[in-house]
């Protein structure tokens, strides 16, 4: 069965190391937060300025004046600190964060991003996004492998404005993982989920892949 979005997000959680400084995107990336393994000490920065975001609240401890970049309430671990747009856009250009986490509408096989617009679709912003996959180490995406129509997400070539080309290292899908392979710049699908074939998920890509000799099951 494809993944959930409780499954995708802990898949992406699996991919945290102690220490690291991450990013998560507007949508299903934020629910990475709650999938930190225990004891691992991870700070969660947000580009409206803090770093050092903590559980969502409970409707007692709801405080509008504390949001992430996507509106949302939040609330701040021990530790944490605020700062201006100006200076988280410095951590983010300046090499400062470790992993983004971000949602998308298409990913191609050269690992272009699109995730920001549809053209006639009324578009608040960019947000931080071009920012992010520019600067950051180690660019993650979650999303449904395909379209609600059916069509492909995963394609050879954007056909929606991009927000950043070569950039994408590692893609989690309802379908499956895919790591990006530098050398042959190409994504290699490594997991399926649970109950899908390898038939089914090349069947639902446009993206030329290549298949690792060692497919496994993702683990949920």
């Amino acid at each position: 069965m494809p993944l959930t979005r409780d499954q995708i997000t802990r898949r992406a959680a699996a991919e945290l190391r102690d220490g690291f400084i991450v990013n998560l995107g507007i949508g299903m990336p934020t629910l990475v937060a709650n999938h930190i393994p225990p004891g691992m000490d991870v700070w969660l920065q947000s580009e409206n300025g803090l770093l050092g975001i903590g559980p969502f609240p409970k409707d007692s401890e709801v405080d509008p004046d504390l949001i992430n970049a996507g509106k949302q309430t939040i609330t701040a671990r021990a530790g944490a600190s605020y700062f201006s747009s100006a200076d988280s856009f410095a951590m983010i250009r300046g090499g400062h964060i470790d992993m983004c986490i971000l949602g998308a509408m298409q990913v191609s096989q050269d690992g272009d991003i699109a995730n920001w617009m549809i053209p006639g679709k009324m578009v608040k912003g960019m947000g931080g996004a071009m920012d992010l996959v520019a600067g950051v180490k180690k660019i993650v995406v979650t999303m449904e492998h395909n379209a609600k129509d059916g069509g492909a997400k995963v394609v050879r070539a954007c056909s929606l404005p991009l927000t950043g080309q070569r950039c994408v290292t590692m893609l989690i899908t309802d379908l499956c993982v895919m790591h990006m392979d530098p050398a042959r710049q190409r994504f290699v699908l490594t997991e399926v989920a649970p109950g899908v074939t390898v038939d089914e998920v090349k069947a639902k890509t446009e993206a030329e892949i290549v298949v690792a000799p060692d497919v496994r099951p993702v683990a949920v």
